[in-house]
């Protein structure tokens, strides 16, 4: 008999599209097959739940070798605001919400969004600086007790 997954907790490190929209659709999925899902957000991770940074994140184009370009192509000037502006149109043709959409999406469907403490304190942030769905700021001790008996994925 296989065992099936109950909860899953998904680290979110990277700020760019490509690293914030793989833990959102895992959270979203988990959701809709019954999983308990938190997220975890660390590192540049964080400006998709910080509300000035949440609708303006883009498609880092250097150095990316899922872009499939020679790399000083990407650092060519509007390279990445390019890129951004046609993955989104591709998303949103294929009904992938915009971040701060999903987020309220993911966080309406029981999925809990944590803050990493020791970030939010390097980058001299506070509670204020986050969307309402965030629900807490945690230090990486409880995320650990938070995510005991699931499964940890990182993005």
């Amino acid at each position: 008999m296989e065992e099936k997954i109950t909860k899953v907790s998904i680290v979110i490190s990277k700020g760019g599209l490509d690293g914030v929209y793989p833990g959102l659709i895992m959270a979203n999925g988990a959701r809709m097959e019954g999983i308990e899902a938190n997220l975890f957000f660390t590192f540049f991770g964080l400006d998709a739940i910080i509300t000035k940074r949440m609708s303006k994140i883009k498609i880092a184009t250097v150095g990316n070798p899922g872009m499939h370009m020679i790399t000083w192509l990407g650092a060519v000037p509007g390279m990445s605001a390019m890129a951004t502006s046609m993955m989104k149109k591709t998303m949103d043709k294929i009904d992938i919400p915009p971040i701060p959409e999903f987020i309220e999406m993911v966080a309406d469907s029981g999925c809990k969004l944590y803050a990493c403490k020791a970030t939010v304190d390097m980058f001299k942030l506070k509670k204020e600086d986050f969307c309402p769905q965030m629900d807490s700021i945690i230090n990486v001790g409880k995320f650990y007790e938070m995510a005991a008996g699931g499964q940890i994925i990182f993005t």
